[in-house]
């Protein structure tokens, strides 16, 4: 989308149009972790709930209707999948409910993923390797298959029992960083994690205290997803070491209203010539 149609709803004085708008920019945005990009359908679909012409429900019938009448033709066009992922993050943000759960966790990709993929809510049952643009072709180490649920449990229960308490926000932005990082670096589903920690992730600072209302996730999905992989790659004989500090700086500009730079050429690791490619 050249024009940004939700500028001006994230700005707007009305907190039914602004949240709803906040919601779908970021259901919307995040498509981009996985290079998917929604329909100009579903953009004008998505105005019409801002404006109150259709609810929710409505939009995802109306979407539904739409990709009957209209199958794609491509089976590589994953347009389809986009639009239909994106209605639900906006159903899913617009909700109040929310447990600190593994169960949650799992709820909300079955919930995103359901008849789009057949292993939507389930934990994944193989080992599994993602060729990485940022890291010139080289993959993260993921979560063994035999060992995610107690990983996920473990990571829970370690987030449950720490106390914020008397921390600085550069402390908390910190720890926040590396519990989001790991959560990811596990990689519970086969396809479609990213999206899923972003939306549990965003619903669980809600219960924080912290107001996401605000454009970050929407026009910085690609490098979301990038600096979670810098936070989980090691290359010592290059010189690279798994960082958070550019999950950081995305989560300072989400939460503290900072400005820092987000451009994902800075994430790109050296190659041999020690040049960013």
């Amino acid at each position: 989308m050249d024009k940004d149609p939700f500028k001006e709803y994230i700005k707007e004085s009305e907190p039914s149009k602004r949240d709803k708008g906040y919601a779908w920019h970021t259901a919307i945005g995040l498509q981009a972790v996985d290079g998917l990009k929604p329909s100009e359908y579903l953009v004008h679909t998505a105005i019409r709930n801002i404006e109150g012409e259709i609810s929710l429900e409505e939009a995802s019938v109306l979407l539904q209707t739409y990709y009957e009448e209209n199958p794609a033709l491509d089976v590589g066009d994953r347009t389809e999948e986009a639009d239909k992922v994106s209605v639900r993050i906006a159903a899913l943000l617009s909700e109040q409910a929310f447990s600190f759960t593994p169960n949650e966790y799992i709820s909300i990709h079955r919930k995103l993923f359901t008849g789009i993929y057949s292993h939507a809510g389930r934990i994944r049952d193989y080992n599994i390797t993602k060729k990485e643009w940022v890291l010139n072709g080289a993959t993260v180490i993921y979560g063994s298959a035999t060992e995610l649920k107690a990983t996920l449990d473990y990571d829970f229960a370690e987030e449950k029992k720490f106390s914020y308490q008397n921390l600085s926000m550069d402390e908390i932005i910190h720890h926040l960083a590396a519990f989001l990082s790991g959560l990811w670096q596990i990689h519970v589903f086969e396809e479609g994690t990213t999206r899923t920690t972003a939306v549990f992730f965003i619903k669980y600072l809600s219960t924080l205290g912290f107001d996401v209302t605000n454009d970050i996730f929407a026009k910085n999905a690609w490098y979301f997803r990038n600096s979670l992989v810098r936070a989980n790659y090691n290359d010592l004989k290059k010189g690279v070491y798994e960082t958070t500090k550019y999950l950081e700086l995305f989560l300072r500009n989400l939460l503290l209203n900072e400005n820092h730079p987000l451009h994902n050429r800075t994430l790109h690791i050296l190659n041999d010539d020690n040049c960013v490619l």
